[in-house]
């Protein structure tokens, strides 16, 4: 019976410790060396990435230090844009000279990389030019590049004018009958001030060849008058003058007046807004013209123009 006794006695310990123990052992201090893991490294920075993560809010800050005008049909803005441009054109040549439609008109893609800087990449205008004699259509020279540099502005609040520098390049990969047979450089100054809702916009350069100078200089000097009226509506009117030195037309000059009516800027997605435009150049210098050289170039132009800001 004594013997009996103990066994129950021990039995009984021994399944009072096996609930018991596990309790214990959550309550017990942790005596045991803790192990050491090592930190995980930082991510590398990528110069790249970044650059391209904080792009839009790079070129949102660059255009608010800037007008918001809009861009006229033929003068080159002095503000930083960041779009796709194509344009259209189709000119009546005087003396009963024929068409030329333009298909592109040289634009293309224009980028704001960093501040305070433009890049535009021309795409190849393709031309068609219908006379009496013959009719010609092939690829034009290549506007390969523009680069502004903005060098001051002020947004509305603060001034409302700006101030830039362009530089293009243009490569003779046209057709025989439309190249220059030569590579076109193309120094600009272009500033712009506005009062209210009126605005005017303002360029000058000269292009000039890097080989075959028998091409001749070409001076330009654009203005736009513009007024915007209720939020997407920004008719102007421009004039347009190029006077030629050297070349075939050496001497000569010639000076449109482009009235014009733009619409936009207007939703699409996103960041994505659209902008369209028309405007009709007429020429009023000199008169009459001169037949041969064709000046001037044409006797009017009517440009279409569709954009997509980003």
């Amino acid at each position: 019976m004594r013997h009996f006794g103990k066994t129950i006695g021990t039995a009984f310990a021994l399944t009072a410790l096996a609930f018991v123990a596990p309790a214990l052992a959550q309550t017990a201090p942790d005596q045991s060396t803790p192990i050491q893991t090592a930190a995980a490294p930082p991510p590398a920075y990528d110069p790249t990435a970044n650059f391209f993560a904080n792009w839009f809010a790079r070129v949102d800050a660059i255009q608010a230090a800037q007008p918001h005008w809009m861009t006229p049909v033929a003068t080159t803005t002095p503000r930083l844009e960041e779009e796709f441009r194509y344009d259209q054109s189709f000119q009546t040549l005087g003396h009963g000279g024929g068409h030329v439609d333009n298909f592109g008109g040289g634009k293309g893609l224009e980028l704001i990389p960093f501040s305070p800087v433009e890049v535009i990449i021309g795409v190849p205008p393709y031309i068609e030019k219908s006379t009496a004699k013959k009719t010609i259509s092939g690829w034009n020279d290549w506007p390969f590049f523009l680069v502004k540099y903005r060098i001051l502005s002020a947004n509305e609040q603060n001034g409302n004018y700006i101030l830039s520098v362009f530089l293009q390049g243009s490569a003779p990969t046209g057709i025989q009958a439309l190249t220059s047979n030569s590579y076109m450089i193309t120094p600009t100054i272009a500033g712009g001030i506005g009062f209210g809702d009126f605005d005017i916009q303002m360029t000058a350069g000269e292009s000039f060849p890097t080989e075959h100078t028998e091409v001749g200089k070409v001076f330009s000097w654009n203005t736009a008058f513009q007024y915007h009226i209720w939020d997407v509506l920004w008719p102007a009117v421009e004039f347009n003058y190029n006077h030629f030195s050297g070349g075939a037309r050496g001497g000569l000059h010639q000076a449109f007046v482009t009235p014009e009516i733009i619409f936009g800027r207007f939703h699409i997605v996103d960041r994505v807004r659209l902008i369209v435009g028309a405007g009709y150049q007429i020429a009023v210098m000199p008169s009459p013209t001169v037949p041969k050289p064709l000046t001037p170039m044409f006797k009017n132009n009517f440009i279409l123009t569709t954009r997509f800001a980003f």
